[in-house]
């Protein structure tokens, strides 16, 4: 199959400069038809410019390219191109639009087209090239639905996003945009009749019947919300979606238990995505905290989760959450669980560091700060809890190296460095310096009097 001059373009474009072969060069020459030496120097020096992003000397060499060829396309696509990467977009168009004028319908250029529109908020006209795009990449009708949806077209765009769900299934992403679109959209009344349309069908879409869920709930009629939640589980007795509806419906009518069942469901089903289990496993926990007699329930919940989904960020909120009740042995618990599935993240080593100190852990916390400031060399908090660390351990040389390193880091915080200098006159006091340490302590005391 014959390889296409901007497919080739666009391979030589990708590569690092001075790496074009003599072969590439002649397969692009053959492609451009009758070309001099003159222009076959220019135009391949501007490539070489713009693989070493050298945008502006590019466009100089297209230009002389220009002049010796004027009539092809594709230097005045390149030209647009370089002139997108300055984003000077109002001669990225022109240059554009000249190599359509030049070179008909190529679905590269369209595709620079597009970029400049789109960047540039011009979606009226992003409308009008995606549609040039679509017979070339159905995966532009995905672009098309935002634009849709953008310059309030919402019927087109519910369209678009009907053919999308027909030919590939239900997505996320699509559903987010149609639930934008029935927030927006002032005839709520024929979108719910557009959608008690679908679901009375005989086959059963459980997107349909969401959306419509939706759209009541969002209108504060919640209780034709729950009745549509009911008529899923009714159609579809096997549909964990329909216990993505049902769950906040129980909570709020006080059914805690059924509220739990669903919410188990919907945490084990694959189906749902990992940020909407995480919105269920919040909503449970704001219910946990004015209803404490369930936290064990909350417990095996995020056991549940974060088995499946290998999710930190549910330990470090559960672990707030006992934090703010004041139980502290439970929160460093869950602190110490996230950091088992990411440890890196500085919050839970934070957390687990204050918690290993408050609980005279002092070996662990050791350990985790001399580890985690291999991670963060500049954190003075975690060389002040090293140092802290070391010296309860009795490493009286480890402590003092470690407090002096975190004070040369530290920049205005003055009770952190009151808190070093306390610490450093405390290890001064175990050596028996007692000048050194009162030295310190008057040090900290023009910093915190109290």
């Amino acid at each position: 199959m014959k390889i296409t001059y901007f497919l080739l373009i666009w391979l030589l474009c990708s590569w690092p400069a001075m790496v074009f072969s003599q072969d590439e060069q002649e397969k692009v020459l053959d492609e451009l038809g009758d070309v001099n030496d003159a222009f076959q120097n220019f135009f391949f020096e501007a490539l070489k410019q713009k693989a070493i992003e050298n945008y502006d000397r590019a466009i100089e060499w297209l230009e002389k390219a220009a002049k010796e060829s004027p009539n092809e396309g594709v230097v005045y696509y390149e030209i647009g191109k370089n002139y997108a990467y300055l984003k000077d977009w109002d001669k990225a168009e022109e240059n554009f639009q000249k190599a359509i004028s030049l070179n008909g319908n190529k679905p590269e250029i369209y595709a620079g087209l597009y970029d400049v529109y789109h960047s540039t908020n011009n979606y009226t006209k992003a409308i009008d090239v995606v549609l040039k795009l679509i017979p070339f990449d159905k995966d532009y009708r995905e672009d098309l639905a935002n634009l849709y949806e953008r310059t309030q077209q919402y019927e087109l765009a519910l369209k678009v996003l009907d053919e999308l769900d027909r030919d590939n299934g239900n997505n996320q992403e699509r559903n987010k945009l149609r639930q934008r679109i029935y927030s927006k959209n002032s005839g709520v009344a024929s979108t719910i009749q557009d959608l008690e349309n679908r679901t009375s069908r005989t086959y059963t879409n459980e997107q349909d019947f969401l959306n419509l869920i939706f759209v009541y709930s969002n209108q504060g009629d919640t209780e034709k919300a729950f009745e549509t939640a009911q008529e899923l589980l009714s159609a579809k007795p096997d549909s964990k979606l329909a216990h993505l509806a049902l769950y906040k419906f129980y909570l709020d009518k006080g059914h805690t238990a059924r509220a739990i069942d669903s919410m188990q469901k919907v945490l084990s089903a694959d189906e749902i995505d990992r940020e909407t289990k995480l919105k269920v496993i919040n909503d449970f926990l704001l219910f946990v905290d004015k209803n404490p007699s369930y936290e064990s329930q909350l417990e095996q919940m995020i056991a549940l989760f974060a088995e499946e989904e290998n999710a930190p960020e549910v330990y470090e909120n559960l672990g707030n959450y006992f934090l703010n009740k004041k139980n502290m042995e439970h929160a460093l618990f869950y602190f110490e669980k996230g950091l088992e599935v990411n440890p890196r993240n500085f919050n839970l080593i934070k957390h687990c560091l204050l918690l290993q100190l408050d609980f005279k852990e002092y070996q662990k916390a050791e350990t985790l700060s001399t580890k985690s400031l291999e991670l963060y060399p500049s954190q003075p908090l975690l060389y002040l809890i090293n140092g802290v660390a070391h010296l309860n351990n009795n490493n009286l040389k480890n402590a003092k190296t470690a407090l002096e390193t975190g004070l040369d880091f530290l920049i205005d915080d003055p009770q952190m460095e009151h808190d070093f200098y306390i610490q450093l006159s405390n290890v001064y006091e175990k050596e028996g310096n007692t000048q050194k340490m009162q030295e310190l302590r008057n040090k900290a005391q023009k910093l915190n009097p109290k």
